[in-house]
């Protein structure tokens, strides 16, 4: 699944609960943290100040792809 500004907060949590610490470092509240929020990524970065929503998405990726490397590597 690709991630992008407009991906449903909904959808990234379903597929990548592990965005969940992500979204929290970088002040974004999100549907498992009391208070749900519905939108697109996108909405939910404009809604809470964050100018570059590409930068967002790009560091939520890597962030995602390392996270997915540390399992892999541990599998082994």
């Amino acid at each position: 699944m690709r991630i992008t500004p407009d991906i449903t907060v909904e959808e990234l949590l379903e597929h990548f609960p592990e965005a969940n610490g992500y979204l929290i470092e970088h002040g974004l509240p999100c549907l498992v943290c009391g208070e749900p929020f519905w939108g697109t990524l996108r909405d939910l970065a404009l809604r809470n100040g964050v100018e570059d929503v590409d930068e967002l998405v790009r560091g939520l990726v890597e962030f995602l792809d390392a996270d997915s490397e540390a399992d892999l590597g541990g599998a082994g």
